[in-house]
């Protein structure tokens, strides 16, 4: 079995171990950036855009709840056979399931079991992506230096942003060129299409990487636990406070990530805008997110996870409304992508730290499992139900502020559980190696 060098990991193999998270994000994104032509596809359902998009974000919704369950079945064969094979496995169904929604025909075409099949892929994909946190999160933690655990760990924000902006990049492109009756027809599949790609090479890339289950421990991590011990057993009772804290702080900060996303769908049906514009707001939003997510876990690294963490929290806190107001009250372009950018690099900052602090602070032989079981239940809860509780808020309130009151709250029961975490950065080790 090849070992990891104590030095660090390699590139390729940072790569490998991120592009499950880009092709997630990327085909996540892309039905929610294509939501409205994916509702028009396969949700018929009258004639107000609102209420097929409820549709969309209701089938969505139930792939979602299949997170927890990939949580629970791929997360711990991390601990128990390894990283890789985990790893392997959720890459190959999240293939199947991105394919298989871009290939369904629509209902004008087969009925009802477009919509039918629509859900069961989204359901594959859903249980594919519940299983990759936790391999993927462990193993650039268990792979890092000790003093640049926050660094790597930051790799998994930042590949997902870079999916995320790779399918606004595509998306802006498509409403540029393609008609409306084009993106209709087929530019929503070819988006999605071009993210089933790149699973061949990335299959071929993690079937390199080394194995960190069974590597030597790092005295800075939580102590091993009991083989065969799971995160449902007495022996992870110490640990329940890290546990709740982490899935306070991990589900505040994917509702925020999802209201981002989010802006795309609702600067179409809500605001009015083109879909040029709409589309470019996920670009402003990446654009600003991807640096921040690196420069924070490498200030996380330097001067703790807490600090980096409450700090900017509270500035994006102080952020929110006035952006919202700046896009509800001007409707232009430039209002909604300087606003989203401004509280995209905030928000890049601050939640970046939130998974190596519970990673840090779980034994071994449970961490995979635990990791992934803890996100996919702040993802699929509440990140999963975003667009359709927003959405639904709008429908029935019509107010046009809505996402704004509802990332506030949120974030404040977020920077509350920040408050709370105990620190885990080994913050007096020496520098050490950057990747290479």
């Amino acid at each position: 079995m090849t070992k990891v060098n104590p030095s660090g990991i390699a590139a390729r193999h940072v790569a490998a171990v991120s592009l499950g998270n880009a092709l997630g994000f990327y085909d996540f994104l892309t039905y929610v950036y294509f939501s409205v032509y994916i509702s028009n596809a396969f949700f018929p359902a009258g004639d107000d855009p609102l209420v097929r998009l409820l549709a969309t974000f209701g089938a969505s919704f139930i792939g979602f709840l299949a997170r927890p369950v990939g949580a629970m079945v791929i997360g711990p064969m991390g601990d128990r056979v390894g990283r890789r094979a985990a790893m392997m496995l959720s890459f190959v169904l999240m293939g199947i399931g991105v394919a298989g929604v871009a290939l369904t025909p629509d209902y004008a075409t087969i009925g009802v079991a477009a919509p039918i099949l629509v859900v069961l892929f989204r359901i594959v994909q859903g249980f594919a992506l519940g299983g990759e946190v936790g391999p993927t999160t462990a193993f650039l933690v268990e792979a890092a230096p000790p003093h640049r655990r926050g660094f790597y760990a930051a790799m998994q924000y930042c590949t997902q942003d870079t999916g995320a902006l790779v399918a606004g990049i595509i998306g802006t492109v498509l409403a540029s060129v393609l008609s409306a009756d084009a993106l209709q027809d087929w530019g929503w599949r070819a988006a999605i299409l071009a993210g089933a790609a790149i699973v061949p090479f990335g299959l071929w890339l993690r079937s390199g990487l080394p194995e960190t289950l069974h590597a030597a421990d790092d005295a800075a991590l939580a102590p091993d636990a009991t083989i065969g011990e799971t995160a449902f057993k007495p022996g992870l009772r110490p640990y329940l406070p890290i546990i709740v804290l982490g899935l306070i702080m991990l589900a505040s900060g994917t509702i925020g990530s999802y209201t981002g996303s989010y802006l795309t769908p609702y600067a179409q049906t809500v605001l009015h805008l083109p879909a040029s514009v709409a589309f470019g707001a996920i670009i402003a939003n990446t654009l600003f997110a991807i640096p921040f997510e690196a420069l924070s876990g490498w200030l996380s690294d330097r001067y703790g996870r807490k600090p980096v963490m409450l700090i900017p929290g509270i500035l994006q806190l102080l952020a929110i409304y006035p952006a919202f107001w700046a896009i509800t009250h001007f409707r232009s372009a430039i209002a909604l992508w300087v606003s989203i950018a401004i509280v995209s690099m905030l928000q890049a900052l601050s939640t970046t730290p939130v998974v190596v602090t519970l990673t840090e602070q779980l034994p071994k032989r449970v961490r995979s499992g635990a990791v992934a079981t803890v996100y996919a239940f702040a993802i699929s809860v509440f990140g999963g139900s975003t667009g359709f509780v927003l959405t639904w808020l709008i429908y029935r309130s019509g107010n046009a502020m809505v996402p704004a009151y509802y990332w506030g709250i949120t974030l404040v029961i977020g920077l509350i559980a920040m408050a709370l975490v105990r620190e885990s950065a080994p913050v007096k080790s020496p520098p050490g190696p950057t990747i290479n």
